[in-house]
C-alpha cells in the first residue's frame, strides 16, 4: 500500500488524461476539447490541457446541463472502473446544493407544455391556413 501511495505521488499526469480516467468525460479528446474550450477551471482559473493535477486542487467540469465541482482526492492515468473512480474524486457541498436547485428548475418548467394533447383534424388545419395567409 505504501509504495502504492507513493507512485501516486510521484505521478505526474496531465488534466486531460485525469478526467478521462475517473469517467467524467467520455473519452480524452472530449476532455482536451473542454479545456481547450475554457469550459474547465483548475483552481478557478483556465488553464492548458497538459496541466499536471494535484492533489486536493478544485476542478470545475461541465456535466451535462450543469457544472460539477470536484476535489482531486487520487491520481490516476489510466482509466478505472466506476467505482474506483468515483473514490478519486469528491464533489464540493454547493456544487451538490447547486446542481440540485438547477434540477427542480428544469424539473418545475417541463411542467409547461406548450403542445396539444392530439393534433388537429382537418377542419382544425384549414383553420390554422387560413389564419396563418390573414
Amino acid at each position: 500500500m505504501k509504495r502504492d501511495n507513493q507512485k501516486e505521488q510521484d505521478a505526474q499526469v496531465r488534466l486531460d488524461k485525469w478526467i478521462w480516467a475517473v469517467r467524467l468525460s467520455k473519452t480524452r479528446s472530449i476532455a482536451r476539447d473542454w479545456i481547450q474550450a475554457g469550459k474547465v477551471h483548475y483552481n478557478g482559473q483556465r488553464c492548458k490541457p497538459g496541466k499536471v493535477v494535484e492533489l486536493g486542487a478544485l476542478i470545475k467540469v461541465p456535466a451535462g446541463w450543469d457544472i460539477k465541482e470536484v476535489k482531486i482526492e487520487g491520481i490516476v492515468d489510466k482509466r478505472q472502473s466506476a467505482p474506483i473512480a468515483q473514490t478519486l474524486y469528491s464533489e464540493t457541498p454547493a456544487s451538490l446544493e447547486k446542481r440540485e436547485e438547477n434540477k427542480a428548475a428544469r424539473q418545475a418548467q417541463t411542467f409547461h407544455n406548450p403542445r396539444p394533447d392530439n393534433r388537429p383534424d382537418k377542419k382544425q388545419r384549414r383553420e390554422i391556413i387560413k389564419l396563418k395567409h390573414q
